[in-house]
């Protein structure tokens, strides 16, 4: 991206001034989603970029024609406000939201940033538990009349996307150092992201630009009349928060990594706001409407912790500076209002994939074992599959997912399908902590496949997480040879050039240079490839003014036949190159592959009649309320069960057939 500048001395002295105070990088750290951020609003928070949702907002409706615009979406919105005022939630109460959160590292140790620790992930969660439930005695508590319990909270998940247990916190090591915002939605969200209708998706990473503190995806809509339902982008769905503002210092146990004033974990109830569909006080806008009556109409964003600004339509009446959706500093805010609360109730009411939460049971504990291990493959960070070959230690996440103190494991493994070998671990470890185990290979590509044989000397009483894999350095086994590139531009096209080129140095493929669109960003481009197995491939991207493409939201990614990205990157000056090798795709024959058979239900909500499916022969169910006490129980009949007489509320109905058992959760309107 070029950039041309004339400064007047006056100017350039302010600007060098203002950069030593607030130690600014340089220009193009302040472009986040296309927007370059002036000196006053970094002034306000300072230095740092509060939040960049409004901006991520208007880049996916620019990507997708699709996506509502905010007028559209607050038409669609609004009569569902008025009624949920009225009805308020079809939960009939409070809503639990379960989460995964996603700790984005490069191979630091736990407790090392930005490896955060489980108790940093926590303290974020009990943060917007306070917060959104205003309470009592806790600093999200507020007496203002018009402060709301938002009756929302949070559970971090008990089961994974496979059925099997878990703490609900995710660890990816993905062999870089830092992530730039359109690479993170590129390549981190989709390679890690768990079902967002069943998963609120948090990510800890760090930033690139570290004065970037957070993002969220907006809500979209659904049934608007005049266009076609839209679900959004589904694979991108969640919050994000550099790692130094994920938790709280309240709850710091000298482990965390927090930096104030962002360091109560606001940054999260902020965008958790922006996810569940709040807009900033300030409606992005001088004296802008964020369609809440009881918020008084603000100037503009607000850092530090202003007390006495008047609103735009009543000098008698103070900015509520105090709000989550402000920028004031994370002590200041303290307060979501019955507006705010009704907005949010529509949307959880309404809103593909929020509403969807309501009903998932993954926050719900599974029967547990004494003795359950779980193995869990570390991405291969070596580069050593191509060019200079030298042996690669692979390593395996080893959990205890059981009961019982999990003192001793022997996992066996295979390297490319060949001879069976074994590792004995031993030490101690805690329900829902872990262990590394190093596997030399004696390979500098291919797959090592590894699963546990026994736990604790006897064998593992859930075998469906047993089994994991590791791809040997920058290896991509693949069945097909079919590949596509998907190339996101910046407006100045005339700067890049690409080369993908094999093992002999031969090209294979090109592009570029490409007309220039400033200011607008070019259209996605994409290339398909037939790159042939049991060869090593390189892909160079160029950039000849030597900014990249990165700091306007540029990015490319290479996909196998399958989707799966293979590698990406954007965050370059002049050159970038990424390397991989292409194998067959043979996994070893001791893998294990589990299938969870599940029975469904609709309508959810439901009035009268719930039907089942996915069954046969005598079903019995069982059907608990929030308290856990049985209310109805029976023999499932025509595949239907009839609920017209009970209360509304939220229910567990627990499903039975031969030796399977599955609980799901429903609501009762």
């Amino acid at each position: 991206m070029k950039r041309k500048f004339t400064f007047k001395l006056p100017f350039l002295f302010f600007v060098m001034i203002f950069c030593s105070v607030f130690a600014q990088k340089n220009a193009q750290d302040n472009i986040v989603f296309g927007k370059k951020y002036t000196l006053e609003e970094l002034r306000k928070t300072s230095g740092f970029i509060r939040c960049a949702s409004s901006e991520y907002e208007k880049m996916l409706q620019k990507n997708d024609p699709k996506r509502m615009t905010d007028a559209q979406f607050e038409a669609w919105i609004a009569p569902l406000i008025a009624n949920s005022k009225n009805n308020k939630s079809q939960s009939g109460g409070i809503i639990t939201i379960p989460v995964v959160v996603h700790v984005i590292h490069s191979g630091q140790a736990l407790g090392t940033a930005p490896n955060i620790t489980d108790n940093q992930v926590k303290s974020q969660i009990t943060v917007m538990n306070n917060d959104y439930r205003k309470l009592a005695g806790s600093p999200g508590y507020n007496t203002n009349p018009v402060g709301a319990d938002v009756l929302i909270q949070f559970a971090l998940a008990k089961v994974d996307p496979k059925g099997n247990p878990t703490d609900g916190i995710d660890r990816v090591n993905l062999c870089q150092t830092s992530w730039a915002t359109s690479a993170i939605d590129s390549y981190v969200k989709p390679l890690t992201i768990w079902d967002p209708t069943k998963y609120m998706n948090m990510w800890s990473v760090n930033f690139s630009n570290t004065d970037l503190l957070g993002y969220a995806q907006f809500p979209s809509n659904s049934n608007l009349p005049g266009l076609n339902p839209n679900m959004g982008y589904a694979e991108t769905d969640g919050v994000v928060a550099n790692y130094s503002t994920f938790g709280s210092s309240t709850y710091d146990d000298g482990t965390f990594f927090l930096n104030a004033p962002y360091d109560k974990g606001r940054t999260m109830t902020h965008e958790v706001g922006h996810f569940l569909g709040l807009r900033h006080i300030w409606g992005d806008d001088y004296c802008g409407d964020d369609y809440c009556a009881d918020t008084p109409t603000a100037h503009d964003s607000n850092g530090g912790c202003p007390t006495t600004i008047a609103s735009c339509d009543n000098p008698s009446i103070y900015e509520m500076v105090q709000n989550y959706m402000d920028y004031t500093n994370d002590t200041c805010m303290n307060i979501f209002t019955i507006n705010q609360k009704d907005r949010i109730t529509a949307v959880m009411n309404n809103s593909p994939r929020r509403m969807e939460l309501k009903t998932s049971t993954a926050d719900m504990a599974i029967p547990l074992f004494a003795n359950d291990a779980e193995l869990k493959g570390e991405k291969s960070c070596s580069q050593s599959s191509c060019g200079t070959v030298s042996p690669v230690t692979v390593q395996f996440l080893l959990y205890n997912r059981g009961t019982s103190a999990l003192t001793s494991a022997v996992i066996t493994y295979t390297v490319d399908n060949g001879a069976v070998q074994t590792i004995n671990w031993s030490g101690n470890l805690a329900q829902n902590k872990y262990a590394m185990v190093s596997i030399p290979t004696g390979a500098s590509s291919g797959t090592v496949a590894a699963q546990i044989a026994s736990v604790n000397g006897t064998s593992d009483q859930r075998p469906g997480n047993n089994a994991s894999y590791v791809f040997i350095g920058n290896s991509v086994p693949v069945a097909s040879t079919n590949f596509t590139l998907e190339l996101q531009g910046d407006p100045y096209g005339s700067e890049i050039t690409w080369t993908l080129t094999n093992s002999a140095g031969a090209t294979l493929y090109s592009g570029g240079p490409y007309a220039d669109a400033d200011p607008n960003m070019p259209a996605l481009l994409t290339f398909n490839w037939v790159l042939p197995q049991n060869d090593c491939y390189t892909f160079t991207i160029n950039d000849v003014y030597g900014d990249g493409i990165y700091d306007l939201d540029g990015s490319y990614r290479i996909k196998n036949s399958a989707g799966v990205v293979v590698v990406a990157g954007n965050d370059f000056t002049y050159q970038q190159q990424r390397t991989f090798k292409v194998v067959n795709a043979t996994l070893a024959t001791n893998e294990i592959t589990k299938e969870k058979n599940t029975f469904g239900i609709y309508p959810n909500p439901v009035n009268d009649i719930l039907n089942v499916t996915n069954i046969s022969g005598d079903t019995k169910f069982e059907i608990h309320n929030t308290v856990g006490q049985l209310v109805k129980s029976g023999l499932v009949s025509n595949n239907q069960i009839r609920v017209s007489e009970l209360l509304k509320g939220v229910y567990i109905i627990t499903i039975k057939n031969k030796s399977i058992s599955e609980n799901i959760k429903f609501i009762k309107k």
